[in-house]
């Protein structure tokens, strides 16, 4: 049986956002409305820039316990970004946001080892191929991939056989799809839990991302779009489920724990995806963040402590 999904109006009241938050939304804004257009820019320059600290979220630092496997893709060599405790007992394939433009699986280090530590389980991040210079289906193949060689080969390696699967944005998207691309040309159930933070799942854009505007807390309506533009090439399409997995049916999939701040341009698509999920006949757990900008857990503060140690909970409770 599915679990109750249940929203608490006062959540979305401005009373429920506390002065950290508030301070925090503040500090993001006046420091983004300082930069230029990153649109301006190429994909490419807007990566460097990003990896300098001049995008929205501030630089994370390298782990030094992680190290870099390199397998077989669809497109070439494809890199997996390994942060392991001493002896796992599962397994986290993470998949790194950027609106499938931006991004990389080293660039959210200090947000990964910790919830090895606090979880138990090896976090292996993949470095999919990026639009607009590979659109669809060219990063979904990419996280295919590597699902299929943790299930075949890095349960071995890792010595550890339980599978989680999850990211932020984009990342989330990806991993909805590589799920139901495991079930459907697969027939593989082996992820036993996700964990999908802010994720976009209707790429023909759900209300709250069309409507949001060009108010710039992370990321707008007009960032979207070009994302979405950029990530469906010239022939993809937005209806596609295997573009826009809100579209799909859902049954036979994981546990889930979906995470979104309530303001963030993609409220909806969790809140959708989230009774969609539980709609299906699977367990899906939606947690709501006051005043939670897009990938809050991102940026230092208590609210972001307590949604990481939830996700750690999370996992570390699979069974």
């Amino acid at each position: 049986m599915s679990s109750p999904i249940i929203v608490d109006p006062a959540v979305f009241l401005a009373g429920a956002i506390d002065e950290e938050t508030r301070q925090l939304n503040r500090d993001i804004e006046e420091r983004l409305s300082a930069l230029p257009d990153p649109w301006t820019f190429e994909p490419a320059v807007i990566r460097e820039r990003r990896r300098q600290g001049l995008g929205p979220f501030p630089l994370q630092a390298k782990s030094a316990r992680a190290e870099t496997i390199t397998i077989e893709g669809p497109g070439g060599p494809l890199a997996l970004r390994v942060i392991a405790p001493e002896r796992p007992t599962g397994i986290f394939l993470h998949i790194h946001g950027g609106g499938w433009v931006l991004g990389g699986a080293d660039e959210q280090d200090e947000r990964l080892e910790r919830i090895a530590e606090e979880s138990g389980f090896a976090v292996v991040s993949v470095d999919y191929r990026l639009a607009p210079e590979h659109p669809y289906p060219a990063g979904p193949d990419d996280c295919e991939a590597a699902a299929m060689w943790l299930i075949t080969e890095g349960t071995k390696r890792l010595r550890a056989s339980r599978l989680a699967i999850g990211g932020e944005s984009a990342g989330a998207h990806l991993a909805v799809v590589t799920l139901l691309r495991l079930r459907d040309r697969h027939g593989i159930g082996r992820f036993s839990g996700a964990v999908l933070i802010a994720g976009c799942y209707d790429l023909a854009l759900t209300p709250s991302a069309a409507n949001w505007g060009m108010r710039k807390l992370v990321l707008n309506s007009r960032d979207i779009c070009k994302f979405t533009e950029a990530f469906l090439g010239d022939t993809a399409t937005a209806v596609d489920p295997d573009v826009s997995p809100l579209r799909a049916a859902l049954h036979g999939l994981p546990p889930a724990l979906f995470s979104v701040g309530t303001l963030d341009p993609l409220l909806d698509d969790s809140l959708f995806m989230a009774t969609r999920w539980a709609a299906a006949g699977e367990a899906a757990q939606l947690s709501l963040w006051p005043g939670g900008c897009h990938v809050f857990q991102n940026f230092p503060s208590t609210m972001t402590d307590r949604s990481l140690a939830e996700i750690a909970r999370f996992l570390a409770d699979l069974a």
